[in-house]
């Protein structure tokens, strides 16, 4: 044999050897450890033990109310105003006008073209109160289930009462507070 040929040979067995050892060892630094139960753990505080499980209780819509800011009410009833105006003799949009809506009949705002959805929920001669119009602004679908506004709602507490004080003012007889 030629050292060309045991040159070769010995580089080609020195590289498999380093290979090798590569394996073996970057084997050993990162092994796996499989878990008994496939997942991950997610650490979680034991209950009661934070502040927000010391989370205080809803407030009534009375309570909200009697804190209602009606110019609050008035900033959020801008999402409303695309589809409804508060103005006394205002016209119809794509919703009825909702001046002295608190208190007023439920699908009688005259030359508004209301949903049969809206019209059955008016049957028996309901009116408008604090606590169904606070209803209805929290999930309009779920609760007139049929009717044409496309609006999902107002989940904050405090938006709905100031609007719905905001609403109230809106009248030239306002309804006295629950």
């Amino acid at each position: 044999m030629t050292s060309i040929v045991l040159n070769g040979a010995g580089a080609l067995i020195s590289t498999a050897l380093v290979v090798a050892l590569a394996t073996v060892s970057g084997n050993g630094i990162f092994a796996e450890k499989t878990p008994a139960k496939p997942g991950y753990e997610i650490a979680v505080g034991e209950a009661g033990g934070g502040a927000a499980a010391e989370k205080a209780a809803p407030k009534s819509l009375s309570e909200l109310l009697a804190s209602a800011d009606a110019t609050a009410g008035q900033a959020v009833f801008k999402k409303c105003a695309a589809c409804h105006d508060a103005s006394s003799g205002g016209p119809n949009k794509v919703g009825p006008n909702l001046y002295g809506v608190v208190g007023r009949p439920v699908a009688s705002h005259e030359g508004f073209s209301y949903s049969d959805g809206m019209k059955a929920h008016a049957d028996g001669g309901k009116h408008w109160t604090f606590e169904d119009l606070n209803k209805y602004l929290t999930n309009p679908k779920a609760e007139v289930p049929g009717n044409k506004m496309a609006f999902a709602g107002l989940k904050k507490d405090e938006d709905r009462a100031n609007l719905l004080a905001w609403l109230n003012s809106q009248s030239t007889s306002p309804q006295p507070l629950p």
